[in-house]
């Protein structure tokens, strides 16, 4: 049946070109953006995947920063405990040469061990990095690492976790700022002070709360010394093979303060690497849920525009249908 009031073809023809029309508008957008889910409209499941794993890759990214100055941190400490390694070493074969000299030679070694002494607190002063300083501590303000568990050893931020439940926690690297401290202005116990200021037993070499300063030339079994403070000057040859014990355990306890530290530094830089490969992981992730591939919009763009083309020669046809109702009127 032939109608003038209504064309089913040039209705079939324009419903056609409107699905035509709105598709190659969706490639047009995925084209210009690069994305196949821009908006939630798109893929409402797809898109809240990948919002919540670009936000998470930001916080990652404050992660690496967070370990970077981390590492600067370690570094500087690492850097000065090295030092503090090396002046003590000198200062150990300073009292070996003090050991059966005369008075006049010890006073000569005494001003170099002085200067090493010296060197010692300035090392540790100046292993400062971003306000924090791991190795001359204060352990009465909040920031001292106090031994009394009062303050948090330091804490190097270093994970962003996200559980299954959605539940965001952070992972830390510790760093027992006890253990490696040098000196602490507020600590009074030779137990408590640092490796290089606290007493220690003149037989065992160990820190002791018990220890004394000793007299020069009188030896008692309470004798206790400190490399930071010690004197040959008047002091005895077996006085001076005490503070050599002394000064041996010293370095023995520096040498496993610089293991821990380095062994903390090698922990933040495999962990900067393996956060950057996270993050890069997390972002080919999100980049397949969400990425357009320009390849096959590019081929489904021609095709569009050619069903375009074609739709709108059909509905050109189907409306000129109408015309030809006028032939059957001519004379």
């Amino acid at each position: 049946m032939t109608s003038i009031l209504t064309n089913a073809s040039a209705m079939t023809a324009l419903q056609s070109l409107q699905a035509t029309n709105k598709a190659l508008q969706s490639t047009q957008s995925r084209i210009s953006t690069g994305l196949r889910v821009a908006e939630a409209a798109d893929n409402a499941a797809y898109w809240s995947i990948a919002t919540t794993m670009k936000s998470d890759n930001k916080a990652l990214s404050s992660i690496q920063d967070s370990l970077g100055l981390g590492a600067s941190r370690i570094d500087t400490a690492y850097t000065a405990m090295n030092s503090v390694v090396g002046i003590v070493d000198d200062i150990k074969q300073k009292l070996v040469s003090a050991i059966g000299a005369s008075e006049s030679d010890k006073a000569k070694i005494q001003s170099e061990i002085s200067e090493l002494q010296k060197q010692l607190r300035f090392s540790a002063d100046a292993a400062t990095f971003s306000g924090a300083n791991w190795l001359s501590v204060d352990s009465s303000t909040a920031n001292g690492h106090s031994a009394d568990g009062t303050h948090n050893p330091a804490k190097i931020v270093s994970a962003f976790n996200r559980a299954s439940s959605g539940e965001v926690t952070l992972g830390t690297i510790d760093i027992d700022v006890q253990s490696v401290k040098l000196f602490d202005a507020a600590a009074s116990l030779p137990e408590e002070q640092g490796i290089v200021e606290g007493l220690r037993s003149g037989d065992t070499g160990l820190r002791d709360n018990a220890a004394t300063v000793p007299a020069a030339g009188t030896f008692v079994a309470t004798d206790g010394y400190s490399v930071f403070t010690l004197d040959v000057v008047g002091f005895l040859d077996t006085q001076i093979e005490q503070m050599l014990t002394v000064t041996d355990k010293t370095l023995a306890d520096l040498t496993d303060a610089a293991t821990a530290i380095g062994a903390a530094k090698k922990r933040v830089d495999m962990q900067k690497s393996f956060t950057s490969s996270l993050m890069d992981s997390i972002e080919r992730g999100v980049g397949q849920l969400v990425d357009a591939d320009m390849n096959k919009e590019s081929s489904r763009l021609q095709a569009l525009q050619v069903q375009q083309q074609l739709g709108i020669q059909a509905l050109s046809i189907a409306n000129s249908s109408a015309q030809q109702v006028l032939s059957l009127f001519r004379s």
